[in-house]
C-alpha cells in the first residue's frame, strides 16, 4: 500500500472503535466486519489504535494484528490505513511507526506526550524526532482535553515545514485556529477535523475533512456531510449535519468510546466487550432508538 500524501487526506474518516467480547479480549471477526462496512460506505481513511480504539489498552501484540488485518481488507481499495503511534516517550512512538510502517499502516497519528507537561519548544523537538525517523508520514494530533496539553497554531504551523509532516487532527473547537493552521496550504499540510459537533463549521473554515467518532455507526452519513461540502454546498450540508445533532449529544453522554461502543453492540454490529478501568454503559438517559434504527439501515 502506497504511503500518504496531504493530498490523499480529504473527507470522512473514522477513529474505528476495537470490537471485544465481554470478557475484554479482541473480536477479530467483528473488525473485519466493521471495516467492511466501512468499505462500502466509502470511507477514505481507518485510523487503527486512536483514542477511540482504546489504544491506551492495546498490546503491540494486538496493535499489530489489527493494522495488519485492516491492511490486508484495504489492499487495492481507496481506503487508507492510519495508526495511533503517540506516546510520551518520542522513541516508544518512534518504535510504534515502525510497527505500524511493517505492518500495513500508511501513516501515522500522533497524539502530543500526556500527563507530563512540557513548552511548545520542547514539543517541536519531540515531532521533529519522530518525523525524522518514521518511515511513513506522520499526522500531528492535538486533543488538549485529554493529554493538557495544546499544540499551538504557530508551533504546528513550524512542524507543517518538515518534509514528512502532511497534517494534522484538531480537536480543539477553535475556528480561528483551524482557519489560520489551513493557510499554510493544503497540497503540503492538511487540517482535519477531530471533534464531531463542530467539524462542518471547521470545513468551512478550510478543514478537509474529519476524523470522527460518529462515523462509527453512520459512517455513509459522514462521508455524505463531507462529500456535499468539499463540492461547495454548504447549505445542503448544513442541513445534513443537522440531521446528526441528536446523534453526537449521544455519543458524548460519557466519555468516548463507552457510548459509541454501546450503540454498535445495541444495533447487533459487536459484542459488550470495553477494558478497564473504563466500563460499560447502562442505558443513556436521553432518547436513542431513533438513532438505533438509522445505524441498522446504514449497516444493512
Amino acid at each position: 500500500m502506497k504511503q500518504l500524501t496531504a493530498q490523499d487526506l480529504y473527507g470522512g474518516m473514522v477513529a474505528l472503535a476495537t470490537p471485544m467480547r465481554a470478557d475484554g479480549s479482541i473480536h477479530y471477526e467483528q473488525w473485519d466486519a466493521l471495516i467492511q462496512w466501512h468499505l462500502r460506505s466509502g470511507t477514505r481513511a481507518l485510523i487503527v489504535a486512536g483514542t477511540t480504539g482504546e489504544s491506551a489498552m492495546l498490546s503491540t501484540d494486538e496493535f499489530k494484528q489489527l493494522i495488519e488485518r485492516a491492511a490486508k481488507l484495504c489492499s487495492g481499495t481507496e481506503t487508507a490505513i492510519i495508526a495511533g503511534t503517540g506516546a510520551i516517550q518520542p522513541d516508544k512512538s518512534i518504535e510504534l511507526t515502525h510497527i505500524a510502517a511493517d505492518s500495513g499502516a500508511q501513516a501515522a497519528l500522533v497524539v502530543t506526550p500526556y500527563y507530563i507537561r512540557i513548552g511548545q519548544q520542547a514539543l517541536i523537538t519531540h515531532y521533529r524526532h519522530i518525523a525524522d525517523a518514521a518511515s511513513i508520514p506522520l499526522i500531528l494530533y492535538n486533543v488538549p482535553s485529554r493529554t493538557t496539553l495544546d499544540l499551538t497554531a504557530s508551533t504546528s504551523l513550524k512542524l507543517a515545514q518538515h518534509e514528512n509532516i502532511i497534517g494534522i487532527k484538531e480537536a480543539k473547537p477553535d475556528m480561528q485556529r483551524i482557519q489560520k493552521l489551513a493557510t499554510h496550504g493544503a497540497d503540503e499540510f492538511v487540517v482535519l477535523s477531530g471533534d464531531d459537533d463542530t467539524f462542518l463549521n471547521a470545513m468551512q473554515v478550510g478543514a478537509r475533512g474529519v476524523i470522527s467518532v460518529a462515523s462509527n455507526v453512520r459512517p455513509q452519513a459522514i462521508n455524505r456531510i463531507c462529500h456535499t461540502q468539499l463540492l461547495g454546498d454548504a447549505p445542503a450540508a448544513d442541513k445534513l449535519n443537522q440531521e446528526l445533532a441528536h446523534l453526537y449529544q449521544l455519543l458524548f453522554v460519557e466519555p468516548n468510546p463507552i457510548p459509541v461502543k454501546w450503540l454498535l453492540h445495541q444495533a447487533g454490529i459487536i459484542d459488550n466487550g470495553i477494558r478497564a478501568p473504563l466500563q460499560w454503559l447502562d442505558e443513556p438517559k436521553i432518547s436513542w432508538k431513533n438513532e438505533l434504527n438509522k445505524i441498522k439501515q446504514e449497516y444493512q
